[in-house]
């Protein structure tokens, strides 16, 4: 395959899977729209880079690599490194929030969704479509529930897996602790169909931690603050569009939907137009 240019769009919170190298889904969208799942990613990869002084940030970066299509995966976006040392990486420009996010709209929304029964045919075969960016006609509300408070015993095997995240003498579950909430949005496709769908975002769960750490401890506080950004602010200001992904797992299963958000995308709102007076 010719070298790839891609932006990186999405980074969901680690995930423990018996399948280590989809522990993190790494996606983006090449310069003509078109989704790149890239597997494995090491966490390493991403967390060094951004003390390289290159950019403060991986999301809505580009890099350039080489990438193979992955045989082990029918989902046509799955590719892996050609160089699993990720020596030939190339970190590039990161595109800023500049013009209500103008340079980043340019290639996250060349193609979007917004009929969920339609992009759930498409993921069946011939097509077997798994990323995807998706505008809801409305979203309801923000649901949070009580979940697990630690990994199932499925992380000690993981931990085995250390080279992952290349740091063998750190504990994987400090690094990387598991949030004890499901976050999901209710939202309206453009026919009416009402859906509720897990956020996978690792922005959210980053948020719940550093809400958490700011309300010295007090749970409830920092999901006030969760739901303040997510619903309050986010429904009221921003225009919202998510990135959506399925698992191999339940994509081969062939589920009913697939689908969670692995990442939203939120620019602000156009402005109103203004009232045209009845009479002047």
């Amino acid at each position: 395959m010719p070298r790839e240019k891609i932006l990186l769009t999405v980074t969901t919170y680690p995930l423990p899977s018996k399948s280590y190298d989809e522990l993190v889904c790494t996606a983006g969208v090449r310069e003509d729209g078109t989704w790149v799942r890239i597997y494995p990613m090491p966490l390493s990869v991403l967390r060094g880079w951004k003390t390289t002084g290159k950019t403060k940030q991986t999301k809505y970066t580009w890099i350039e690599l080489d990438l193979e299509k992955r045989t082990d995966d029918f989902r046509p976006e799955s590719h892996s490194p050609k160089d699993y040392g990720f020596k030939d990486l190339v970190i590039g420009e990161t595109l800023d929030t500049k013009n209500n996010w103008e340079a980043r709209k340019t290639f996250c929304l060349q193609s979007v969704y917004t009929n969920l029964t339609q992009l759930i045919e498409d993921s069946q075969a011939p097509k077997n479509i798994s990323l995807a960016t998706f505008k809801p006609s409305k979203i309801k509300r923000l649901v949070i529930e009580k979940d697990e408070e630690d990994w199932k015993p499925v992380w000690v095997a993981l931990q085995s897996q250390m080279d992952l995240f290349s740091e063998p003498k750190e504990d994987a579950k400090k690094i990387f602790p598991k949030v004890p909430w499901k976050f999901k949005y209710e939202f309206v496709d453009d026919e009416g169909r009402t859906s509720t769908l897990m956020i996978e975002d690792w922005e959210i769960g980053q948020l719940y931690w550093n809400c958490l750490r700011d309300a010295e401890g007090d749970s409830e506080k920092a999901l006030q603050k969760v739901r303040e950004k997510y619903e309050t602010v986010f429904l009221s200001k921003k225009e919202i569009y998510f990135f959506l992904g399925t698992t191999r797992e339940w994509h081969t299963r062939r589920a009913k939907n697939p689908f969670v958000i692995i990442g939203v995308f939120y620019p602000m709102l156009p402005p109103k137009p203004e009232a045209t007076p009845l009479f002047g």
